[in-house]
């Protein structure tokens, strides 16, 4: 009982200094999630693309060495 007694005033001063880390975290705004979800985005697409391609060009260039 003591160890159950022991577990849970653990869990509760870890939850507590979560509590308190989280009070310190600086938040991004609306605008700058928005800003970096267009980033992302756009560089997926570009690196899809770019991998699209090379595939492309080195399944043709196999093509030619072993028709």
């Amino acid at each position: 009982m003591k160890k159950l007694g022991q577990l849970l005033e653990k869990i509760k001063t870890f939850l507590k200094e979560v509590y308190v880390e989280m009070q310190k975290v600086t938040w991004p705004s609306r605008n700058e999630i928005v800003s970096y979800t267009v980033v992302v985005l756009v560089t997926v697409l570009i690196l899809s693309v770019v991998i699209w391609a090379a595939d492309n060009v080195l399944g043709r260039v196999l093509k030619l060495f072993f028709g």
